[in-house]
This record gives C-alpha cells, structure tokens and sequence, in this order.
C-alpha cells in the first residue's frame, strides 16, 4: 500500500509539473509566497483576531475558502502562462505572471503583519494604501459603468415604448 500510495503521488506530481511545464524558480517562489500569505492570515485572525476578512476579525471558514479559491484561481492563471509558453515557443508570460502574483502576495504579507503589529516601513505602508486606494477607485468606476449601462439600457426600453 505504501508503494502504491507513493507512486501515485508521483504520478500526479509529474503529471502537474508536465502540465506547468517544470517548475521554474519564479513559480516555486510564488508558491513559497502564497504559503507564507496563507500562514500569516490564518496567524492574523487566529492568534491575533485582527483580520480584515471578518465581521470578529477572527478566523472564518468562508473567508479561509475565499481565500484558497483565490490562490487557485492563481495557480489556473501560472497554468495558462505556461500553455501560452509553450504554444508560442517563448519561456517568459508564465514567469512574468508569476512575478505579478508574487508582488501581491508579498504585499499582503505585508498588510498580515501590519495587523499583527509588526513594525513596517512606512514608505510599504504608504505604498499598500495607494494600491488599495488605487483599487478601491477602479472598482467604484467599473460599478459606475455598469451601473450607466444598465441605466441606458433602461432609458432605451423605456423610449421604445412610448
């Protein structure tokens, strides 16, 4: 039983890997970084009750699996990167969205601690409330959009019945 567990445990790591296209080192450090993310959050909310992530700030299984669907959907995003490498004979998207994901994964690192605690430097500390200022104007503009399309859409099939 132990061979055939450890073979297929072999089986379906070769298999991921082969999909990947082999693991290049910015792929094993978005890995690495998405762990230490996950680490800090469960030690946020946990251990501190500081998470930003629940009404308590405690841990919560619904953000916990938010949380692993998003580092998912990550990884779906590397694997798209390495298709597309290997589509186009090139070796540089899968490791460049690599880089991306690990910059923001460092950032809520970052943010973890903060919440912890930890002293930060203030010029990262400014730097994440600029990203999420950034953010937070993106999406009231995105939901500004919609909400114009919506509204002609409703203005269109209110001039068509008159």
């Amino acid at each position: 039983m132990k061979n055939f567990i450890i073979s297929a445990a072999g089986v379906v790591g070769g298999v991921i890997s082969s999909l990947y296209g082999g693991f290049t080192a910015a792929m094993t450090t978005l890995i690495i970084f998405m762990a230490v993310d996950w680490f800090s959050g469960m030690v946020c909310a946990g251990v501190f009750r500081s998470s930003r992530k629940s009404k308590s700030g405690g841990l919560s299984s619904k953000a916990g699996f938010r949380g692993l669907a998003k580092k998912c959907m990550i990884m779906l995003f590397v694997l798209i990167g390495a298709r597309l490498d290997m589509a186009l004979g090139i070796a540089y998207i899968k490791d460049g969205v690599c880089i991306a994901f690990t910059v923001n994964e460092l950032l809520s690192i970052i943010e973890n601690a903060g919440l912890m605690g930890v002293p930060t430097p203030s010029i990262i500390r400014r730097a994440i409330e600029l990203l999420n200022e950034k953010i937070k104007r993106g999406s009231e503009t995105s939901n500004d959009a919609e909400n114009s399309a919506e509204n002609g859409e409703k203005n269109k099939d209110d001039t068509d019945n008159d």
